[in-house]
């Protein structure tokens, strides 16, 4: 088997733990697992921990424009738009996904109806996946909402798109304290590993072949008027 060229793919990785740097982010430790196999691959990327940038809360693309006294989210949405693949990391907390990674869904939202050169909505041909760490249950509920979003916008999910690690339930150790052995638990390495060449299997597809086709899908030639195979129903 022909081992894949995928040096000419483009990652982000945002880490959305609740945690400011230089302090420990379980949630890191795992992302590092799966940027390990990007660097051992050739793949660019780059790891964002965006609780470490005034990120405004809203739905707009800069919100300065909307009353905020600072926005960093268009920086960081030059990243975003550079990226084929964006892999959104976060802790679980209440069950739920952090507050950081909902900001950080309603900010993708934000730029949701853009559009691309094909007028399809603009995260079309992007790829979508996630990393989820924490204790108790949680990871399928938060990656259920988390993938629903991405493709909500316009990412593309490839399968398993996604993996975690959790520890008992209660108080206890997380992913990278050593008394957890996380670090050798053959579940969570094997569904990191998967995750991350499932991405860029996707990814690469889409780049190789621009994108998907934009009959039947474009925004733009929707409002001039194109129906495709659509008939108006007829109301009496």
């Amino acid at each position: 088997m022909k081992k894949p060229d995928f040096s000419k793919l483009k990652v982000l990785y945002i880490n959305c733990t609740l945690k400011q740097s230089p302090r420990k982010s379980h949630t890191q430790g795992l992302m590092d697992v799966s940027q390990k196999i990007m660097k051992a691959e050739g793949v660019s990327f780059e790891n964002i921990r965006l609780v470490d940038h005034l990120v405004a809360y809203g739905v707009y693309p800069d919100m300065t424009e909307h009353g905020a006294k600072e926005d960093a989210w268009p920086e960081i949405w030059k990243k975003v738009d550079e990226a084929d693949i964006l892999i959104v990391g976060t802790p679980i907390w209440l069950g739920e996904k952090s507050s950081v990674a909902t900001n950080l869904i309603e900010r993708l939202y934000a730029m949701s109806s853009l559009q691309n050169e094909k007028g399809q909505y603009y995260f079309y041909g992007k790829v979508g996946g996630c990393i989820i760490t924490g204790n108790e249950d949680g990871i399928k509920h938060c990656a259920m909402g988390i993938l629903y979003s991405l493709q909500h916008v316009g990412y593309s999910i490839p399968p398993q798109a996604d993996c975690g690690w959790i520890g008992e339930a209660g108080p206890g150790p997380s992913y990278m304290d050593k008394e957890s052995g996380a670090k050798n638990n053959d579940f969570t390495n094997r569904n990191t590993t998967f995750m991350t060449y499932n991405l860029l299997h996707l990814a690469k597809i889409l780049k190789e072949n621009g994108g998907y086709p934009k009959y039947g899908n474009s925004r733009k030639d929707w409002d001039d008027g194109t129906r495709w195979n659509f008939e108006n129903p007829e109301y009496r």
